[in-house]
């Protein structure tokens, strides 16, 4: 129960933080609302979906590559706690590591909520819906916070291991390549063959893809197995991640200062 109680003090300590600075964060949650206006009305026009409309192409994966704008963010927090000396104070406490690491991932899932919730509102102004009923789209949303899940100790992790704002700036330009080669503004099918395998088989697109089909979205129709069993991999890419990342995070947590 302590270390339950130490994770809950902790999120609110970053929720308390967020408060205090809401320009930095409504930019966090507008800027993917630019995106989909901006890929949607400047590019869909170019942009023919067999099966269906390009917006409502667009729309799902907006959301995952939302979710994957959480490692950048997350990136920047914990090495802007580190710059300011935030990190060795918490240290210093008689706080379980496991109590500081899930406090900030609880933070952070809640801020994934806040951001699904404002591209929903933004995807059904511009007309795009869920077609297949509540429990399709209850499982999508739960699909994209997994995914978040999963990033977030992708982002906890670098931002250990790098400790400094500055050096998180090569975080943010790699995320870059990593969203657009995938499936979120096109089909792999469109590319040549080998960088269509690499965006097939990106966790993003595994998400983006398996979302689209559960909201009953156009998916491009694409045949392969990984566009075909998207759905596994949705829920595959995000358990290798965590098991990967969360075990390195928390070594990392404890070797600081050593």
């Amino acid at each position: 129960m302590t270390a339950i109680s130490d994770a809950t003090a902790l999120t609110g300590r970053i929720l308390l933080h967020w408060r205090q600075r809401p320009g930095s964060i409504l930019v966090g949650l507008l800027f993917p609302v630019l995106m989909v206006l901006m890929f949607g009305y400047l590019f869909g026009g170019a942009m023919a979906v067999p099966d269906g409309e390009y917006l409502d192409f667009l729309i799902p994966g907006m959301l995952a590559m939302t979710m994957l704008f959480g490692l950048e963010a997350m990136v920047v927090a914990v090495t802007t706690d580190a710059a300011k000396g935030v990190t060795e104070r918490i240290r210093a406490m008689p706080v379980a590591t496991t109590a500081i690491l899930a406090g900030r991932s609880a933070a952070d899932l809640l801020n994934a909520v806040v951001g699904l919730a404002v591209m929903v509102v933004t995807g059904l102004l511009v007309g795009w819906a869920p077609e297949r009923g509540f429990l399709p789209t209850l499982a999508a949303f739960g699909l994209l916070l997994w995914l978040r899940f999963a990033f977030t100790w992708v982002g906890i992790y670098l931002g250990l291991l790098l400790k400094t704002p500055e050096s998180a700036v090569a975080v943010q330009i790699l995320v870059w390549p990593v969203g657009f080669l995938s499936s979120v503004f096109v089909s792999p099918v469109t590319m040549p063959g080998w960088l269509g395998a690499i965006s097939t088989w990106n966790p993003l697109s595994a998400t983006a893809t398996a979302i689209r089909d559960l909201f009953g979205n156009p998916t491009w129709g694409a045949t392969d197995w990984a566009s075909t069993h998207s759905v596994t991999l949705a829920l595959l890419w995000p358990a290798v991640l965590t098991a990967i990342f969360l075990p390195l995070a928390a070594r990392q947590y404890r070797a600081l200062g050593r």
